[in-house]
């Protein structure tokens, strides 16, 4: 507890690895667990049922794993749970879940997190994202692995963003985004492909040109949406991609940008 300073308060129950460092007049609440190798900055607060793995940094004045802002909440117990290699910067607000929505609100690994960023009761965020100034999730929303949200973009309740999607800056999303695409504009429309993000990720050329294909058949065909689906299909029989991004669409359920 020598890393821990002396203004900061931490509860009995909480548990911290021994290599973990608090900054001042930071609180720690009950039923707090922090793996080894984080840092918590000054003035930030921590509350439970909260578990935060191994080599995340909590900036300053954030607070993580507060009350579900549901009014049908009631008390019952839920939790919020981040993994591995999360920064989380400046005044960042993180909810715990609900009954409702599985009671738990789950954050991946090697998230960068930037300041002023709200994520609400029951989100799902998956790995390497980047949550610009301000981006905002309402409940239960769900966010795919490699997802860029630009500042101030907002999304609403019970959507869906897969993969390697893009969301521009002020972008106001309330239907869900397919994997790989660009969106922009509010409400949001698909503005393309996010080509660049993929190729810094490692996509060839050839996988590329599949996904613009597809994106051609969805969006520029004037197929239907089930015609376009049953395009796809066929398409997903030579790319792994274009089959994830079949997937996603069969599981909508507010239905897509258009």
């Amino acid at each position: 507890m020598s890393l821990v300073d002396p203004t900061a308060i931490i509860d009995p129950s909480a548990r911290l690895a021994a290599d973990v460092t608090v900054g001042p007049y930071s609180v720690v609440g009950a039923d707090v667990a922090i793996d080894t190798g984080c840092a918590v900055a000054p003035h930030a607060l921590i509350q439970g049922p909260t578990h935060i793995g191994r080599n995340n940094r909590i900036g300053a004045f954030t607070s993580i794993g507060g009350n579900p802002q549901d009014k049908k909440y009631a008390g019952e117990r839920s939790e919020l749970v981040i993994g591995d290699g999360n920064t989380i910067h400046e005044f960042v607000t993180i909810n715990r879940g609900t009954a409702d929505g599985g009671g738990t609100t789950r954050i991946g690994d090697d998230n960068w997190i930037m300041a002023y960023v709200h994520i609400a009761h029951d989100c799902q965020v998956g790995s390497h994202t980047i949550f610009a100034n301000n981006a905002t999730l309402a409940g239960h929303v769900e966010i795919g692995d490699w997802v860029v949200l630009g500042g101030f973009a907002g999304v609403h309740q019970f959507c869906k963003i897969g993969a390697h999607a893009f969301a521009a800056m002020y972008a106001a999303i309330n239907r869900d985004v397919p994997p790989f695409i660009y969106v922009a504009g509010q409400f949001a429309v698909p503005r393309g492909v996010n080509a660049e993000g993929l190729k810094r990720r490692g996509f060839d050329t050839a996988r590329i040109a599949a996904i613009k294909r597809a994106y051609r058949t969805l969006y520029m065909s004037h197929k239907t949406l089930e015609e376009a689906c049953a395009a796809l299909t066929e398409q997903a029989a030579h790319s792994e991609d274009v089959r994830r991004l079949a997937e996603f669409i069969s599981h909508s359920e507010r239905s897509l940008v258009r």
